[in-house]
């Protein structure tokens, strides 16, 4: 069921802090004079400080608690300083919660023939064909191209696409493979670590190397890497969670997902552990996430879920190298003209 989640939200569901702080003109510092050291007060618009979303998915819970599987296609925002052609600080997410799901892989399954799909269709369509032409024509008039692929070459990345079974791996046979690389003089600008993460050229890598073309999933990232919501499990004797991420090639991240933590006591529980709620609280000192806690008080059903980046998928699907070029007033860092 498509839905329509808020875009002014009380919590970052991510806890990265890189959120944009909602105000209005009415929104003032008070006028009395600091007292005994403490700042003036600051009256806010909604009585305390609001963002722009960075994610539906917090929301998408709550509503596939009452109506089963979700979706919706909506803006979200991102305040972080990233100057490359695969970001933006306002863009599309699609992004999908199922109820009733108690393994990760049916939630990859769906994204895999999503995408299929996807690719499916836009090979037979007269904008796939559209897509084509232009890149093939040579005429006078020829405009310069805001994509480096060839014709073949983005025929080639719609089949990589309708291929079944995409490869997945846990992220650390992910990154046993780049250590064994640049062990073998791969050139890599920041050595890859278990604990350091993926980097955007380890993606693109694994993209290259792991799929051979294709998408690849993969899974089982370090728990303190990833948010308080994702389910807790264990791989390779090592504190992981349920998680995935998917990677193409040449644009690295498309799709994040991830089984959600439905229990009460291990939510709060992890909630503590990232420093979300403080020991010795109890539930009713939590004001941002209180109300997401209390989707399971009464207990709750195993869910989970996905977002896809939409400007990502469009710029990939017709081969444009930049996000910015696909989008009609595109906002990131230090650039918001229009």
């Amino acid at each position: 069921m498509q839905t329509h989640t808020p875009i002014i939200t009380s919590s970052d569901c991510e806890g990265a802090g890189e959120v944009f702080t909602v105000s209005s003109d009415s929104s003032k510092v008070s006028t009395q004079q600091p007292q005994n050291g403490k700042p003036a007060i600051v009256e806010h618009f909604f009585k305390e400080p609001k963002y722009l979303t960075v994610s539906a998915q917090l929301h998408l819970e709550a509503l596939a608690q009452g109506v089963g599987n979700v979706w919706t296609l909506s803006p979200t925002f991102r305040a972080e300083k990233s100057d490359t052609p695969r970001h933006l600080s306002e863009f599309y997410m699609l992004e999908a919660e199922m109820t009733f799901v108690n393994n990760m892989t049916f939630v990859m399954d769906v994204v895999e023939k999503m995408l299929r799909a996807t690719a499916n269709a836009l090979t037979t369509s007269a904008v796939g064909k559209q897509l084509l032409h232009t890149l093939e024509y040579k005429g006078p008039d020829a405009q310069t191209h805001i994509s480096s692929l060839t014709p073949a070459e983005l025929k080639k990345r719609w089949q990589a696409l309708q291929v079944n079974k995409w490869p997945r791996v846990t992220y650390q046979q992910a990154i046993t493979k780049l250590q064994n690389a640049y062990a073998n003089k791969a050139k890599f600008k920041v050595a890859p670590s278990y604990e350091g993460g993926l980097q955007a050229e380890h993606e693109r890598y694994l993209a290259d190397k792991f799929g051979n073309g294709r998408p690849v999933f993969i899974t089982h990232y370090p728990r303190n890497q990833k948010p308080f919501y994702m389910m807790p499990s264990t791989t390779d004797g090592k504190e992981t969670v349920e998680c995935f991420d998917l990677l193409v090639p040449d644009l690295c991240e498309l799709v994040g997902g991830s089984m959600r933590e439905h229990r009460s006591e291990e939510l709060i529980k992890r909630m503590r552990e990232q420093g979300l709620l403080k020991d010795g609280d109890d539930q009713e000192s939590i004001s941002n996430l209180q109300w997401y806690i209390d989707l399971r008080q009464y207990g709750s059903v195993s869910h989970g879920g996905f977002g896809l980046g939409f400007d990502r998928l469009l710029a990939y699907l017709s081969g444009v190298t930049n996000i910015r070029d696909v989008v009609a007033f595109p906002r990131w860092h230090g650039r918001c003209n229009a």
